[in-house]
């Protein structure tokens, strides 16, 4: 009997002590300051937790074992000095899985409120989404978003609410001027205002040639290196290097020291070449593309983003040559870039494939969707794990140069739907599904997969296999494109590519190589032990190559316009 007793009474301090523990769900009280605003706003509430104040906690947020956490949660009309909680055992939350994980003990914790504008878009949706303010959409350094000051807090078991003031504000972001050789072209697309509901603009940073005199015969064809957003065009510097060549800063990711000197010294050995009598004389340009989703567009024609592809290839560039004396015509046009850029400079080219003469395309985003990175969108029914009867193993999403994984696609995808619901992360994935998806029945991006659970959708796969797998497209439509394509397909990759992205290459390969109506002519090529992002260079590192993206494929490009350029051409230093 006192057994028993005994028993009913421990069993009743464990359920009393269980639902004490389980009701003790730790939030963090937020809000913000009535200077930093006039009225309510909507957006994107982040609470980062760091054990670190090497950097504010907004600036710790990685794929990495070292990252912070971030927690998020979507906020409408949000007044000043009004509470919102962030937090409770069903946040969205990175890394950890549950807020009941953070142990006790003391962390450097900072808010942010990534701010969301209303766009009235013209297939009849209203969307919430952020405006870029000219940083090219980074979250944590966005002007107008605000912020509270980084402190350390000490929590304990008994925590249950933190509070946090959002008293301060990013400030706006100064342009930058243009130089002798480096000219910033800003225009309003018509397409893409009409599309958004507002004024949207396109920037090319354009680098001209040396020499250049509007009134003289010259003209020049335009190299367009594609890539993410750049402020101005880089890797071209007038002044020698001051940074010292014996700087003992060490660089992680290429294992070395004294690269802010290797980084400029090379600029400015390209500056040298570009104003030596006998190199060739060509206008360089990147695109400023920066949207609501991402830091570029990805360069095509989207459910989700708009005529990008058209707005870049019928409105930006035809301006720019009109200025800058430009060939205007499809064989003075050439494309090149590495990972984004990579898969830009295909897709235009197979996208438009009259009006550029070549693509370089290195480390490409995945160009067959059979091998989106480690996932086959067609087979698989899960993107996170594959799965037998009795054993499921989780997929990676990052390798280092020796195979070791960094991070897995689940823990990736995590992170992104902490930083934003409906696909409003700003980062990876989340660009791939607003460019590749169809518009979903609530205006944002119709989801791949779920992104807690990884279950694909197989209709969304088809739709991205018939407007956005390269390698599928062009074999689909290889008897009208190739003759167009002939000679112009150029593909580079590392065999061990951080993100995985030489299968896809390597699928695309087999196509290209057994084309025979007209054979493609062109060329793939692979990095041995190569990581990303490997752009064809067999002699030099990857920290060098990466560099001279401007001058590395000239002579192909050189040979390329012996065979296509008109006999009465008016180029200048291409021996033609």
């Amino acid at each position: 009997m006192n057994t028993c007793i005994r028993l009913t009474t421990t069993l009743l301090l464990f359920l009393i002590f269980a639902s004490c523990s389980s009701s003790n769900e730790l939030q963090f009280e937020v809000t913000y300051d009535s200077s930093l605003a006039s009225s309510a706003f909507d957006g994107r509430l982040l609470v980062l937790i760091s054990s670190s104040d090497r950097s504010e906690p907004r600036f710790q947020i990685n794929d990495n074992d070292d990252t912070g956490i971030i927690i998020g949660k979507d906020v409408s009309n949000w007044k000043a000095e009004t509470p919102e909680l962030v937090g409770g055992n069903q946040a969205a939350i990175y890394p950890l899985e549950n807020l009941k994980e953070l142990k006790s003990g003391r962390y450097y914790i900072q808010a942010l409120l990534h701010k969301y504008d209303t766009f009235a878009l013209a297939n009849g949706y209203n969307v919430q989404l952020p405006m870029d303010q000219g940083e090219g959409q980074h979250w944590n350094t966005s002007p107008k978003n605000i912020y509270s000051k980084p402190q350390w807090i000490e929590i304990t078991a008994n925590t249950d609410k933190v509070q946090l003031h959002l008293s301060k504000e990013i400030p706006p972001i100064t342009p930058v001027a243009d130089s002798e050789y480096i000219k910033h072209i800003r225009i309003q697309s018509e397409m893409l205002t009409a599309f958004w509901g507002r004024p949207m603009f396109l920037q090319a940073n354009v680098l001209v040639p040396h020499g250049f005199d509007k009134d003289a015969a010259t003209q020049y064809p335009l190299m367009v290196f594609h890539g993410h957003f750049p402020k101005t065009f880089g890797g071209f510097r007038p002044e020698p290097p001051t940074a010292l060549e014996n700087d003992d800063v060490y660089n992680a990711r290429f294992g070395i020291t004294g690269y802010e000197y290797i980084q400029q010294k090379e600029a400015h050995d390209f500056y040298q070449q570009w104003v030596s009598d006998d190199f060739p004389r060509f206008i360089a340009i990147e695109i400023q593309h920066q949207n609501p989703y991402y830091d570029d567009s990805y360069a095509v024609n989207s459910a989700n983003l708009g005529p990008f592809g058209d707005a870049i290839t019928y409105e930006l560039i035809p301006h720019v040559e009109a200025m800058f004396k430009g060939v205007g015509e499809g064989w003075g046009r050439f494309l090149y870039g590495g990972s984004t850029g990579g898969w830009e400079a295909l897709a235009v080219q197979v996208f438009y494939p009259k009006e550029y003469n070549g693509c370089f395309a290195a480390c490409p985003d995945p160009i067959d969707f059979r091998a989106y990175t480690v996932v086959n969108l067609y087979e698989d029914e899960n993107a996170y794990y594959s799965k037998g009867a009795f054993k499921k193993t989780l997929r990676p999403g990052r390798r280092d140069g020796k195979g070791l994984i960094q991070s897995s696609l689940r823990q990736m995808n995590r992170r992104e739907m902490a930083l934003g619901s409906k696909g409003r992360s700003g980062d990876q994935w989340d660009i791939w599904q607003a460019v590749y998806s169809p518009t979903g029945k609530d205006g944002y991006p119709k989801p791949i997969w779920n992104k807690r659970t990884g279950k694909i959708d197989k209709e969304v796969a088809e739709y991205w296999r018939e407007n956005y797998d390269l390698n599928y497209i062009m074999k689909r439509d290889w008897t009208s494109i190739g003759n167009d394509l002939e000679g112009k397909v150029h593909l580079y990759c590392g065999d061990m590519d951080n993100y995985y992205l030489n299968n896809a290459v390597v699928l695309t390969e087999e196509f290209l190589e057994s084309t025979t109506d007209p054979y493609y002519n062109g060329e793939v090529d692979y990095g041995d032990m190569a990581e990303h992002c490997w752009n064809g260079d067999q002699e030099n590192p990857n920290y060098i190559s990466r560099l001279r993206y401007n001058t590395m494929y000239l002579e192909k490009i050189q040979n390329r316009l012996k065979s296509t350029a008109p006999r009465n051409h008016k180029l200048k230093n291409w021996g033609l």
